[in-house]
């Protein structure tokens, strides 16, 4: 066995006379526990709320969007056509169209966004999976809608709301002088589902079938404002997106989840690693009382220092006693934190220790890639920690 990691293992698990670097030592220890157990859980709880607002997109949002550069709509042509049937990454595909409208019932009104959508838009997104009342939309019935809640709740309206219908009016194109009594193209729909997400996306849409919003908007057989896609599992979407934008032409854009959503994904991003720089920090600090300790088992053990040199060890052998010593104290204050954090996130998994809501656990997710980083950052930071300790041990130290 090496001289200087003996050495180490004996001062580390051996109570020495004086009590006072019995007391700094555990504290270090206890240091090393909480910080490297903090660590653990930040990135536990920020990889489970990434995980949950990115399962809130897959509602939200396609995994392809292709829609027009110039003008809101554009006319799917033969040629698109062709595209999107001959390609085989493709899984699903959707017409749509979007347009910004007035809602209104009975004295309230508010504005939103209707989306027509084709009978198979639950396979390009999980927005059914969303619907907390109700169903999606039926093609059997005609002028009905899905609604979010946040729409619902602004404008006192269920489902059901047969009395008071909900009216959906678009502003009609063109110049010159309009009539006020007749500016609008409108239509009334009953309301036959709610759905829940984000708070913007649900104050966002009112979800019609496509050859509704056709009506209302008096679009072509082939126009749209956008088609969306679903891929199959194997494919990389932003790949995807280059192949099918050079193939689409510079008249299209074609954006993939991330890119719909890059304020979301940033803002995501950088809290994460926000939170791992703070917390390393923290950790940075607690193991100041790892340099404490080091520096007071050197001088508690300086004769026995003494006598080792001569001996014939050397000065870099008996640094190399306390570097080991700081590293092995470091390393397994890094486990017991690290196993506690552990089964603290499988706890929380399982039976939801700590709630956001009364239904809604608060969401984490156990990642190797996160023990991973916990034990890099420790490990190099109890090795940077023994390093400052054991520098001040020089041969005028120990003869004097």
């Amino acid at each position: 066995m090496n001289f200087s990691l003996y050495i180490a293992k004996r001062y580390l698990f051996s109570k020495t006379g004086n009590n006072t670097i019995n007391i700094i030592t555990i504290i270090a220890s206890f240091g090393v526990i909480v910080g490297s157990l903090a660590l653990f859980i930040i990135l536990s709880g920020f990889s489970g709320l990434r995980t949950f607002s990115y399962s809130l997109l897959d509602v939200s949002d396609p995994d392809i969007k292709v829609s027009s550069v110039k003008g809101k709509s554009f006319i799917i042509t033969d040629h698109i056509q062709q595209i999107l049937d001959s390609n085989g990454a493709i899984k699903s595909s959707s017409k749509v169209i979007e347009e910004r409208v007035f809602l209104e019932v009975k004295d309230k009104s508010e504005i939103a966004y209707i989306k027509g959508v084709e009978h198979n838009y639950t396979k390009i997104t999980q927005i059914d999976a969303a619907l907390v009342q109700g169903n999606w939309l039926d093609t059997t019935f005609v002028n009905t809608a899905v609604i979010g809640r946040s729409i619902a709740y602004k404008l006192s309206l269920g489902m059901g709301s047969f009395e008071a219908p909900l009216q959906i009016m678009v502003p009609k194109p063109g110049i010159g002088f309009i009539n006020p009594n007749n500016a609008f193209y409108k239509t009334n729909v009953q309301i036959v589902g709610l759905y829940s997400g984000t708070e913007e996306f649900e104050s966002k849409f009112v979800f019609v079938t496509l050859a509704q919003a056709k009506k209302l908007l008096r679009f072509n057989d082939n126009q749209v404002t956008a088609f969306e896609m679903k891929l199959k599992e194997d494919v990389n979407a932003h790949t995807f997106a280059e192949e099918m934008q050079k193939e689409l032409g510079n008249d299209f854009k074609v954006q993939t989840k991330e890119q719909l959503n890059e304020v979301f994904y940033k803002v995501i991003n950088t809290e994460n690693i926000v939170s791992y720089l703070i917390f390393t920090l923290i950790v940075i600090i607690a193991l100041f009382n790892v340099i404490g300790a080091i520096i007071m088992m050197i001088i508690d053990k300086k004769d026995n220092l003494k006598t080792l040199f001569s001996l014939g060890a050397t000065v870099k052998e008996i640094k190399k006693i306390f570097e080991f010593q700081g590293f092995l104290l470091t390393f397994f204050g890094m486990l017991i934190g690290l196993s506690i954090g552990v089964i603290l996130v499988f706890f929380q998994k399982q039976f939801g220790l700590f709630m956001i809501t009364e239904n809604l656990a608060y969401p984490v997710e156990f990642r190797f890639s996160n023990l991973i980083i916990v034990i890099v950052t420790i490990n190099i930071l109890g090795f940077i920690a023994s390093k400052i300790a054991s520098s001040r041990i020089s041969e005028e130290f120990i003869e004097k």
